[in-house]
This record gives structure tokens, C-alpha cells and sequence, in this order.
């Protein structure tokens, strides 16, 4: 008798596709098996074949098929022919653990100007279970620079604030500890760190309960090439301020260095006095600054997925959806939540939130801090924000500028004004396949007032006044005719960052003979705003808690 068509879309018991075994009878298999692909994705830097994303969660090619094409409809990922990547919207799910812990948005400015002050790299993390995660890096450009990412998790016991974390540790805390090195002597499972070479042995686990020992005498602690030769860091713990927590550790500020600028021995004697400084005032920063009223909730999210379960049938796995809008109740003001204000948030029936939290709580997503209030761990930033938080602006707009191209059948660019304001330079571009075509490379430099480009960008510096481009800035568009170069018609519309500044600027560019003025006005400018609308949704996701490059 042929086996019975098993149903992807069933929220019963989880298959172990995400390592884990042993999950709760109420949880919710799609959404086990969707937080496997979203980790296989990160843990490949954010790129994966269909075919490996198989291989590597298990899962028949059926249902990955499935899971891509509803993360798809969610532009968490993009499918392009046989890969999937990763797509910026995806960090909106790390953006709210990081607006709901509020360190980033209280901090970061600080840590960002030590790290001027000292031209060292400086960083934010917090624990997560026996390792510690990356919530802030302020790096220094170097030819021998950090490679650690926001998100990124390591082993405690190879790192500098590991040994702060530690002296809280509890017993079942250290057991936990014990077995994981025990099951992973080389930190396999770590792939932000190089691996051991010959695996940990007890003598590095005396050492690491030694060096707790001495960090919560101290109140510092230090990391001396543990993690790789050369690699050297100092930490200090910033305390909670308030009362009820028991002055504990919220997060860790680190120094870190090269044995060529430092030993281990100058940051304790010349930085750490420094540091200790900046914690102080880092800790006075928590303590002045009042609890944020509560920013306003995803809406309509229950009625978004019904309606896409209705477009997409079958491909679409709305519980898989429902349960991922879930992490998105939680944001700057809402760091604790009860089941029905996260069922009031997403506009989803209590009981589907239950089985979502119920899921998470397994999968390590999710705690309880009380017995009927949520929040979030810093194991949401495992859902493809390291790979994500190191994207560029260029690789932002990239798949943006690939559609309208496609759509429009001309070629397309994005442009940046240089830093003397008298050039562009092409940053990305989409060419299309007929004979005569514009013929501008990535890396091109133009005269910034000869091109749309450049007059979209130029409008809004101080000068605009001067340069007579008042008028581009209102009407939000430049369109040059054959000014550049005989026959050369080209249009450009701003692409605006979180702040409203633009930043950048969108064009297409072609033979005067293919569209007249007044097309370029009706036919093609509402697809370039529409494409600079995408980007800039993109760009303010990725820039919330990240520095997105723009060349």
C-alpha cells in the first residue's frame, strides 16, 4: 500500500530537521523545518543551492521547494534560478530583539566614539546560553582588521567577555558548558572562530574556570590569542541599572587589537583605564534613560498571509508565515510580551501565537522571563543577520536594479556623489541585451553636473540654490537630454536613507530614438520611483543597527 502524502502545512509534532529532538506535541513542524533553512542559509554566508539546502536540513526537495517559495513571498530570500539567497528584509526579525534590548540604540554611539578615541575596533555582546553574541561593532579599516559580524556567535571560553558572562553562571549552566565541549571539542559548531586544531582538553577547561575566577575578582578580563595567534582583546561588563536584575551583566564592551599595536599586557595597563571610563558612562546612559513608550506593532499580518495562502495555494505554507510574524510583535518598547498582546500585535488567534511561542521556546528563540510574559533571545540573530549586516548598498539595489531592467527592457545604474562633489561614480549596474546599448561600467566616473545622475544628487547638497536644481528636488526626478553626449537621454530619481538624506541615485539611460520626453515622464518614471521605493525599504532595514557601506 503506497505511503500517504505527508502534509507540510500539518502543525503536529516537529521531524528533527533542525538538530533538535524531543519538540513539544504543540509545536509547529513548518516553522521548525522553515528556522532550519533560514540557519543553513546563514551558516552558508547567506547563499545556498536548492539542492544543498536538501541535502543539509534533510528535508525532501518537495518541501524546501515549498518553504523558499513562501519565505520568498516574504522577501526573506530570493530565488534566482537554482540558489537561494538571503535578502535584507530577513533582518527585520533581528531588528527586533535588537530594538526590544535597546543596548545598540543606547550605546553604540558611545562605543563608536572610543573606538575613535582609541583607533582600536570596539565591540557590544551579550550572552547567549554558554557563548557570547555580537550586538555592536565599531571596526577600524585596516589591511589586518576584525571579520566578526553582528550576530555572530563564539565560544565563551575562547573570548574576553566569556569569563564576565560566566561568573553567573549556574550549575546546570556549567554541566551545559561541559557537554557542548564535550560533543564539539574543535568548536565545529562555531563557525565564526577558526577550529581547534587538536580539539579542548580538560587542562583549557581548568584554565577557563580559572580565568572566571579571576574576572569576577577583578571585574575585567582579557583575551590573549585565544581565539586565533595575534588576536588580543580586554572587557568590561556593563551592569543593569536596574534594581530588580541585581546589578547584572546586560552586555560586555570589549577592546580588541593585534599583538602588533598591543600585548595582552598594554591593553590591561594603557586601555583598559579608558575603557573602564566609557563603561562608566555607558552604565549612567542606562540608568538616566526612561523605559520607551511602546512604537507602534506590525498590523494586518494575519490578513497578509490569508491573502497570500489564496495567491500562492499550495507553495505558500501560511503557518510557516504566521509563525515567523510572531518575532516581529516584539520591537523598542515591547521587550516582554503576554500571549494576547502578541495575538493583539500580529492580528493572529491566540492559539496560533501559543503554538509559535511554544515552538520558539524550543528552538531557544524565545524565553520566559515571568510565567506569562515572552521575549526574545539573542538566537534570533542567528536567522541571517551576520551575513546580511556586511551587505553594501551596491548589493542591496543589485537584484532591485535586475527586475526593473527586466520590466523595462533599458539599461539601469545606481550612482554615489564623490567626495568632492564634482563626480559620480556607478556603484551598480544592469545592462540589457539589445545591439546599441549604454555603455557605463561599475567604477565609471562621470561629471556630476552633465548627468541626471549626478544633478538627482547634487539637489539635494546646501548648494542647490546656486547650482539651479530647486526644481529637481521637487519634482523628485532629472531628466537630461543628449547634454552628456549626442543621442543620450537619461532619467534618475534618489534613493533616501533612513534619515531622508539621498544617498544614492537610480537611473536608466538610453538612445534619445526609443522614448520620447515625454514617455521617459509617464512610461519610465514610475518604475524608478517604484524600484528607488524598494531599495530605500531595503536600505532602512539593513541600516537600522548597522552601518550599510554605500560603494
Amino acid at each position: 500500500m503506497p505511503a500517504k502524502p505527508r502534509n507540510d502545512d500539518h502543525e503536529g509534532a516537529a521531524p528533527p530537521a533542525d538538530g533538535k529532538t524531543g519538540a513539544p506535541a504543540e509545536a509547529v513542524t513548518p516553522l521548525i523545518r522553515g528556522i532550519a533553512v533560514l540557519r543553513e542559509l546563514t551558516e552558508a554566508d547567506g547563499t545556498l543551492s536548492l539542492s544543498a539546502l536538501e541535502r543539509a536540513t534533510g528535508l525532501a526537495r518537495s518541501t524546501v521547494d515549498r518553504i523558499t517559495a513562501t519565505l520568498a513571498r516574504m522577501d526573506y530570500v530570493r530565488v534566482d534560478g537554482r540558489d537561494v539567497h538571503l535578502t535584507p528584509r530577513l533582518m527585520e526579525l533581528g531588528n527586533a530583539y535588537l530594538s526590544a534590548l535597546r543596548l545598540p540604540a543606547l550605546l553604540s554611539a558611545r562605543a563608536d566614539a572610543l573606538a575613535d578615541e582609541l583607533d582600536e575596533s570596539v565591540s557590544l555582546a551579550v550572552a547567549d546560553r554558554d557563548g557570547i553574541r555580537f550586538i555592536h561593532q565599531a571596526t577600524r579599516r585596516r589591511a589586518m582588521s576584525l571579520s566578526f559580524r553582528i550576530g555572530d556567535l563564539l565560544p565563551a571560553e575562547r573570548t574576553a567577555p566569556g569569563p564576565l558572562f560566566a561568573t553567573e553562571w549556574t550549575d546546570t549552566d556549567w554541566r551545559h558548558w561541559r557537554n557542548r565541549r564535550a560533543s564539539d571539542p574543535r568548536d565545529l559548531s562555531f563557525t565564526a572562530v577558526p577550529p581547534r586544531r587538536y580539539g579542548a582538553d580538560e587542562r583549557a577547561a581548568e584554565a577557563f574556570v580559572a580565568r572566571t575566577e579571576e574576572a569576577a575578582a577583578n571585574g575585567w578580563a582579557l583575551d590573549d590569542q585565544l581565539i586565533e595567534p595575534g588576536l588580543v582583546a580586554v572587557s568590561v561588563p556593563v551592569r543593569s541599572p536596574h534594581p530588580g536584575d541585581r546589578r547584572r551583566i546586560a552586555c560586555v564592551a570589549s577592546v580588541v587589537s593585534h599583538t602588533s599595536r598591543h600585548t595582552a599586557h598594554d591593553l590591561r595597563t594603557t586601555l583598559l583605564p579608558r575603557l573602564r571610563s566609557a563603561v562608566a558612562e555607558m552604565e549612567r546612559e542606562l540608568h538616566r534613560t526612561p523605559p520607551p513608550e511602546p512604537g507602534p506593532p506590525p498590523s494586518n499580518l494575519a490578513l497578509w498571509t490569508g491573502a497570500s495562502k489564496q495567491r500562492l495555494g499550495r507553495d505558500f505554507i501560511e503557518s510557516l508565515a504566521r509563525g515567523l510574524t510572531v518575532l516581529t510583535a516584539f520591537g523598542e518598547g515591547r521587550p516582554e510580551l503576554t500571549l494576547t498582546e502578541v495575538a493583539q500585535a500580529t492580528g493572529l488567534a491566540r492559539a496560533t501565537a501559543r503554538r509559535a511561542l511554544i515552538t520558539y521556546e524550543h528552538l531557544d528563540l524565545v524565553t520566559t522571563p515571568s510565567p506569562r510574559t515572552f521575549t526574545l533571545t539573542p538566537r534570533v540573530l542567528s536567522l541571517g543577520f551576520p551575513p546580511l549586516s556586511r551587505t553594501s548598498l551596491p548589493e542591496i539595489a543589485q537584484p532591485h536594479l535586475s527586475d526593473l531592467t527586466s520590466r523595462i527592457h533599458e539599461s539601469t545604474s545606481l550612482a554615489v556623489l564623490s567626495d568632492s562633489g564634482e563626480e559620480i561614480q556607478c556603484t551598480a549596474r544592469v545592462t540589457t541585451g539589445r545591439v546599441m546599448s549604454v555603455n557605463i561600467t561599475v567604477g565609471t566616473r562621470l561629471p556630476a553636473r552633465a548627468t541626471a545622475l549626478g544633478r538627482v544628487l547634487l539637489a539635494d547638497t546646501r548648494d542647490e540654490a546656486r547650482l539651479g536644481l530647486a526644481s529637481i528636488r521637487s519634482q523628485g526626478y532629472a531628466l537630461v537630454d543628449e547634454e552628456l553626449e549626442e543621442g543620450l537621454r537619461s532619467l534618475a530619481v534618489p534613493v533616501r536613507d533612513r534619515s531622508g538624506r539621498v544617498v544614492a541615485a537610480l537611473n536608466t539611460a538610453m538612445h534619445a530614438s526609443r522614448h520620447t520626453l515625454r514617455e521617459c515622464v509617464t512610461d519610465l518614471l514610475p518604475e524608478l520611483t517604484s524600484t528607488a521605493t524598494r531599495i530605500e525599504s531595503d536600505l532602512r532595514t539593513a541600516g537600522r543597527f548597522t552601518h550599510v557601506p554605500l560603494t
